[in-house]
C-alpha cells in the first residue's frame, strides 16, 4: 500500500468513527474492550485514552515499559494537536519529506509522530480525546484501536 493510499485509509476510518456522545463511561468501556483485545492477542502494550487535560482510561499490560507510558503521552499530545491519527500526521509529512521538529514549532519530547493514536471525534462536536495503544509496531498500535472501534461502534 503507497503512502498516499494509507493516508487515505486513516481518513476514512476517522470519518466513520464518529461518536454521537463520549464520556468516563465510553472511555471505560473501550478501554477494557482494547484490554481484552490486546491481552487475546497477547500484546505488551499500554493503553491510555486522554483529553487534553485529564486522562480518562490507563492500562499497562504484561511486558509493556515505562517507556511505553511516555510513548503513548507523545502520541496523543500530536491527535489532540491536530484532531488527526498520530499515524496519519506521522504519514503525511513523510510524504512531504518533513521531520517534525522546532522548526515547525514541535518538541520531540512532547509530540510524537508515529502511529497509535486515533481522535474521539463527536458528531457535533469535533475531537475531544485521543486513544492511544503504544508497545507494538506503529501501524499494529493503529490497527488494534480501529479494530476496537469497529466493534464499538458497530462500524
Amino acid at each position: 500500500m503507497s503512502t498516499a493510499e494509507l493516508i487515505d485509509q486513516i481518513m476514512a476510518e476517522e470519518a466513520k468513527f464518529v461518536f454521537r456522545a463520549f464520556s468516563e463511561a465510553e472511555a471505560l468501556e473501550i478501554g477494557m474492550a482494547l484490554v481484552a483485545t490486546a491481552r487475546v492477542e497477547g500484546a505488551p502494550v499500554v493503553i491510555d485514552i486522554r483529553t487534553s487535560d485529564r486522562t480518562l482510561f490507563h492500562a499497562a499490560l504484561p511486558g509493556s515499559a515505562p517507556d511505553n507510558d511516555e510513548w503513548a503521552r507523545r502520541k496523543s499530545n500530536t491527535t489532540l494537536r491536530y484532531h488527526k491519527s498520530s499515524l496519519a500526521i506521522g504519514e503525511a509529512m513523510r510524504q512531504k519529506g518533513r521531520v517534525p521538529g522546532p522548526e515547525i514549532g514541535i518538541d520531540q519530547m512532547n509530540f510524537s509522530h508515529h502511529g497509535g493514536s486515533f481522535p474521539v471525534r463527536v458528531a457535533g462536536t469535533g475531537v475531544v480525546a485521543a486513544i492511544t495503544v503504544s508497545g507494538l509496531a506503529q501501524t499494529e498500535d493503529h490497527g488494534m484501536i480501529v479494530k476496537v472501534l469497529k466493534d464499538y461502534l458497530k462500524g
